[in-house]
């Protein structure tokens, strides 16, 4: 047992069920757990470690497609999506996601999960395709990883961009669930505590009742989460509505499929909200339902969506909590602009505030997954602790480390991550991952996709052509 003690100008310790500054403390890491957490230690340890650090729980994720998410970059921004009220999810993600082979898929997981890493993520809830490379990807790099492999009963599709149309499977997507629980109990008999499975029947419109009901039985056999994308786009609502007359969350609700094993990815366009003409009481509904939501901030905001609003979430009782989904894989960025769109959502510079980003990123995430052990710095925790650069411009002067973070930290301000005792990041070098090989190979990917863009376009339009480059080629 090796028994390590760590002093720092600042440490986030947990105490009476908060998160606490605490100035000039101390912190022991004895193996995968910490020890102890206060202002003086006086007891034996095997090393003592003086840092400048600001020392903080890591950050969970609660929402990552990490095999696909770095081909977003300068595809998804700024393109023309009124006909689909500014989602991608029609028109651009379809080609970009059959144009992809499984090499580049796992490409994508590499530099994801250094993403993640180097910008403060130390468990993240997987969501996708390759799953069982995503597990030995995560295995190698050290972080902590929730890992589904996602499966539907159909899909949509545009034939014309003007309408979204519905192609179901034959087997209702019972076969690739089954493969989906069989992932699952291979994780599981690995007997890795960091590497669990979960459950992901992918979107609310692509899932039949009778899949979602399997699922929920599935995640009570297996003891397992589920998720389900919901609420994400007016194009679902209005289809949701369309068929059962009901909002897609009063028809998971209708369905049996809400409770505090589900946490809904996004739940933006809910009824009473800006977003919809639809009276109803989602929020409400939700809140009822102990089922957490999980918000991606950044990516939404950079299509113009927003929540309304975080602090009416919270106050309504729903645990939010925050994930990276899309491009870029940064809960640095999710906390910021949860924080900033919260704030013009309220109009109010104390609409949503650092520590309730903070808290979301935390503490919220680890009681969705009924983890006492993660989000906090306190005796019994896991050791799962970001070092941050207490001395850089960007964070100094730091009256308030949780504020300097939210609101300033830039991703080189973190120096060193460590995940149950074990450092996956030192001095910015991430374990188990050739970033240089990895961008090269995601780029590679990347030029194929946007060369065979009219392959998979329904109007077969090239790249340039559905989503313009913002200056014109030189001529």
């Amino acid at each position: 047992m090796t028994k390590t003690l760590y002093r720092a100008p600042w440490i986030v310790a947990y105490q009476d069920g908060s998160h606490t500054l605490l100035e000039n403390g101390c912190l022991v890491v004895e193996d995968d757990r910490i020890a102890f957490v206060g202002r003086h230690y006086e007891g034996e340890v095997d090393q003592e470690v003086k840092t400048r650090s600001i020392i903080t729980p890591g950050l969970i994720s609660t929402h990552a497609h990490m095999n696909e998410s770095p081909i977003d970059k300068t595809i998804v921004e700024d393109a023309n999506k009124r006909q689909f009220w500014s989602s991608s999810l029609i028109e651009i993600l379809p080609p970009r996601a059959s144009a992809m082979t499984d090499e580049d898929k796992e490409h994508c997981v590499d530099l994801s999960l250094a993403t993640h890493l180097l910008t403060g993520t130390t468990t993240v809830m997987q969501m996708g395709e390759v799953s069982e490379y995503v597990v030995e990807a995560a295995d190698r790099t050290g972080i902590r990883a929730y890992i589904a492999e996602s499966y539907r009963s159909g899909r949509w599709l545009t034939r014309d961009g003007r309408r979204v149309e519905y192609e179901w499977f034959d087997d209702d997507g019972k076969k690739a669930m089954d493969a989906a629980a069989g992932l699952v109990r291979n994780i599981h008999e690995r007997g890795n505590e960091r590497l669990r499975g979960w459950l992901n029947p992918s979107q609310v419109d692509t899932c039949s009742e009778a899949l979602l009901r399997e699922s929920m039985e599935l995640s009570q056999e297996l003891d397992v989460p589920i998720s389900i994308h919901a609420a994400q786009s007016l194009t679902e609502f209005v289809e949701m509505t369309r068929r059962n007359g009901r909002t897609p969350i009063e028809w998971l609700d209708d369905v049996g499929f809400l409770n505090d094993r589900v946490i809904l990815g996004h739940a933006l366009f809910l009824s009473g909200t800006p977003w919809v003409n639809f009276a109803g009481d989602d929020l409400g509904l939700i809140a009822r339902s102990g089922a957490s939501v999980s918000y991606n901030a950044w990516t939404f905001g950079r299509n113009g969506i927003n929540m309304f609003s975080y602090d009416k979430y919270l106050k309504a009782g729903v645990n939010v909590c925050l994930g990276t989904d899309s491009d870029m894989q940064s809960m640095l960025e999710s906390l910021r602009w949860t924080a900033v769109l919260g704030k013009i959502a309220e109009r109010r510079s104390d609409g949503a505030r650092a520590d309730q980003a903070f808290n979301s990123a935390t503490i919220d995430a680890a009681n969705y997954l009924g983890r006492p052990d993660l989000g906090r710095i306190s005796e019994g925790a896991k050791a799962d602790l970001l070092f941050w650069n207490n001395d850089s411009p960007s964070m100094t002067p730091s009256r308030d480390p949780i504020k300097s973070i939210v609101y300033y930290a830039q991703p080189e301000d973190l120096r060193d991550v460590m995940v149950s005792g074990e450092y996956v990041v030192r001095d910015r070098e991430v374990r188990g991952v050739d970033i240089e090989r990895s961008v090269a190979a995601v780029k590679d990917a990347g030029r194929r996709v946007w060369s065979t863009w009219p392959e998979y376009d329904w109007g077969s339009r090239t790249i340039d052509e559905h989503i313009p480059l913002s200056y014109p080629r030189f001529a």
